[in-house]
């Protein structure tokens, strides 16, 4: 079983390599780091780095040396982080110390949530239904979109042959996703945030309609939806069994649930051409949330062109955490890989019985692996949580 955490580049080079690794593989009994290969901007709170409390990453940075001859002809190029130019290659690092037995090296890759391009490359980003920009996310239907992140695959496995490339939002986005300062005086619906996150750009209005789908009365809908919810003095469910009741929600609307169906095959084939452009011995897997399909992710499709998929169990009680395991089993058929991945935050995780409790179906035969968020995080108290939980 391959046992991981979630790690950012900049921990290795605060902590030292072989702090790190100690702590991954004697503290809390791992075999594998999933390093952030390709991340975006954030503020995070840094307990045990010796030299800070605080840290801001670049935005859309990638934290590799990339192979020029990879990017040449190509519209969007990625800039290394400047922690990577001034620290050193630590996936590099990484990799020859997996040579020497090491732990595993997967490459944990975000993909199409990139801020730093989108501002960059605003004809490449999704639009909502009245045309305006998220310039968080590439769009998946974009062909310059698509051959970045084909590069950025491609580079990764051939230069530096991981064992593991975990895909990060191959997909479109949520309208509400913590970007800097997000302002919602209206109290948008889950529905009204799914609705905002539909992307009618023309890329996605040209890829449906060589697919025989005509989004545009389903870009007439959401827009009368959305401004139905903004001009209410308070917010209303148009759904209230949203988002569980799935697609099947859009039923009544043919032409929008048609265009809400045919949005799985840019995120579907995107992956499959990663998967292609990926050298042999590197596996492909998804990281995909409960809810994936709201962003374009349809787990059965996707487990049939690439190598598999960690599901995360967030927010999830110890309880619902098997059946998630057991629907992603059922969804990837039985020669994929099927990982989980747990977070370590405070209070999700109030103490080691309740990762514990959580942590036991993802133990059970059937599930391939474990991720835990996020090594630089936390205290390294729950590096001892986590070790008890994979000895219980």
């Amino acid at each position: 079983m391959q046992l991981s955490m979630w790690t950012y580049p900049w921990d290795i080079q605060d902590l030292g390599l072989e702090t790190v690794e100690r702590d991954l593989t004697q503290r809390a009994g791992l075999n594998m780091v999933s390093l952030a290969t390709s991340y975006h901007a954030g503020r995070f709170l840094q307990p045990r780095s010796p030299r800070r409390k605080a840290y801001f990453p670049e935005d859309g940075t990638i934290y590799f040396q990339p192979t020029a001859a990879r990017w040449a002809d190509l519209a969007i190029q990625p800039k290394v982080a400047d922690v990577i130019g001034e620290g050193g290659d630590v996936l590099g690092q990484l990799v020859r110390r997996r040579e020497a037995g090491g732990p595993g090296v997967s490459c944990w890759t975000v993909c199409l949530h990139n801020t730093r391009l989108g501002m960059l490359h605003p004809e490449a980003v999704t639009r909502n239904a009245f045309g305006d920009a998220n310039y968080y996310n590439l769009c998946p239907s974009h062909p310059d979109a698509r051959a970045y992140v084909r590069a950025l695959v491609a580079d990764i496995s051939h230069g530096y042959r991981p064992d593991r490339i975990e895909l990060e939002s191959p997909s479109f986005m949520g309208f509400a996703h913590e970007y800097h300062h997000e302002k919602d005086g209206v109290g948008l619906t889950p529905e009204d945030d799914f609705l905002l996150s539909l992307c009618f750009c023309p890329s996605c209005l040209d890829r449906a309609a060589e697919a025989g789908v005509d989004g545009e009365p389903a870009r007439k809908l959401v827009r009368q939806w959305i401004a139905e919810a903004c001009e209410r003095a308070v917010p209303e469910r148009r759904f209230p069994d949203f988002p569980a009741s799935g697609l099947d929600t859009f039923l009544p609307w043919p032409e929008l649930h048609a265009y809400l169906a045919w949005r799985f095959e840019p995120v579907t084939s995107l992956v499959a051409e990663l998967r292609e452009v990926a050298h042999p011995s590197t596996r492909v897997v998804i990281i995909d949330l409960k809810e994936g399909w709201l962003g374009g992710c349809d787990l059965a499709a996707l487990g049939k062109v690439c190598d598999g998929a960690i599901l995360c169990a967030y927010d999830m009680q110890a309880g619902d955490v098997a059946g998630l395991l057991e629907a992603g089993r059922a969804a990837l058929g039985p020669e994929k890989v099927l990982g989980t991945g747990y977070r370590l935050f405070y209070p999700e995780m109030a103490g080691a019985d309740v990762l514990a409790a959580k942590v036991k179906p993802g133990r059970a035969p059937g599930v391939d692996g474990i991720n835990f968020y996020n090594y630089g995080l936390v205290p390294a108290a729950r590096l001892d949580w986590v070790g008890a939980a994979l000895s219980a």
